[in-house]
């Protein structure tokens, strides 16, 4: 068998495989969220969030609701170095993003069971 008989085989048999996983894995939430800001935001956004009065009133001031929190909360950058990762009981997280145009920063207490978003404003 030659060389390019086997590669070939392999090419083949790697093809193949793909495509069986492409069809089990079709429509599965797998995620692969292994880097720091990921695992971060993946597990605020797994947990039930409260929003302090201070960020009640001023989402209605500038017209936002829930769903920006929850777009930056998906798309957002995780700003370690203003964060307080370290702070017993709860860590607060400070957390950037884009929504309609609107660079927003969310601070988040993060606790076992819940997530409360403490401060929100518009960076300019």
């Amino acid at each position: 068998m030659t060389l390019l008989q086997r590669f070939g085989y392999y090419l083949g048999g790697f093809s193949i495989g793909l495509i069986i996983l492409a069809f089990f894995l079709n429509g599965k939430k797998a995620s692969c969220s292994y880097g720091p800001d990921a695992r971060v935001l993946k597990n605020i956004h797994s947990k039930e969030m409260i929003y302090s009065d201070d960020v009640q009133l001023f989402m209605n001031t500038h017209h936002l609701d829930t769903s920006a929190v929850n777009d930056v909360l998906r798309k957002g950058d995780v700003n370690f170095s203003k964060s307080d990762t370290h702070k017993k009981p709860c860590a607060i997280y400070t957390i950037e993003g884009d929504y309609n145009e609107k660079n927003l920063i969310l601070s988040i207490e993060n606790c076992d069971s819940i997530a409360t978003l403490l401060n929100m404003s518009i960076k300019e």
